[in-house]
């Protein structure tokens, strides 16, 4: 195992970083509280799909490890209920990485996924990765907000506050959702590419056949209530990337 790293993890330094693990592994439940105590990170564990359901409801967590096979309830399912009513990040465990897997947990509002023969390097990467995500805001080097809100026909996205409405109406938006739209309302009226999306949502090395940002897209747009046939906000443009659509009146 490799040595507990000094930097502190995201959010209050006073505090740890509150975890909650759900996995029937016990073994594998204390060795990733083991590796992640000394960095500041208090973790929790239960070991059922309805005790991981109630557990991470009740809690105000930082971040959720959640395995895909559980008693009970699949992780699926699990993923299925916090998200009808928190947006806390959830970093799925699957047993193979299958790519199928993935995209299925993607779907459901996974922020990000790891085989479960994962190292405890690439763990804390990862879950450093999605509790940034969640928390962060663009801030300029003065400490003021660096960037006011972006208004882009109906929509209007808060960097600061991590907060986007549609005509008035707060959008439910998961971190990467919410990063895939500030990214395209940054660069509206130009092409992003899958890749440089990627680079700017994943803070870790992607695959070469990453389909995530696709299921993302796919899934920004039904809260966006957009028709990706006739869009009003993200357009596809084939083998090149999305672009957000600027309204009439905001073209040159």
């Amino acid at each position: 195992m490799s040595p507990p790293s000094t930097q502190p993890p995201p959010g209050d330094s006073e505090s740890p970083a509150r975890l909650l693990v759900i996995d029937d592994d016990r073994k594998l439940c204390r060795l990733i509280a083991d590796y992640l105590d000394p960095m500041g990170y208090a973790v929790t564990s239960v070991h059922t799909g309805p005790e991981g359901v109630t557990m991470a409801l009740l809690g105000n967590w930082q971040a959720v490890i959640l395995d895909l096979m559980l008693p009970g309830m699949d992780g699926f399912e699990v993923l299925k209920r916090i998200r009808t009513k928190s947006n806390v990040p959830v970093l799925m465990l699957t047993a193979r990485g299958d790519e199928a897997d993935r995209i299925v947990g993607l779907e459901i509002g996974a922020d990000d996924y790891l085989p479960k023969t994962f190292s405890t390097r690439e763990l804390l990467a990862r879950l450093r990765a999605v509790t940034r995500r969640a928390g962060r805001g663009d801030v300029a080097s003065d400490g003021q907000p660096a960037l006011k809100v972006l208004k882009v026909g109906d929509l209007e996205i808060s960097p600061e506050r991590r907060e986007a409405h549609l005509a008035g109406k707060e959008l439910t938006l998961t971190p990467v959702e919410f990063d895939l739209l500030l990214s395209l309302a940054k660069a509206r009226g130009r092409v992003k590419s899958r890749e440089q999306l990627l680079e700017e949502i994943r803070d870790r090395e992607y695959e070469v056949f990453d389909r995530s940002v696709d299921v993302h897209i796919s899934l920004l747009r039904k809260k966006l209530g957009d028709d990706p046939k006739n869009p009003k906000f993200i357009r596809t443009l084939r083998a090149a990337g999305y672009m957000l659509i600027l309204p009439p009146a905001n073209r040159p």
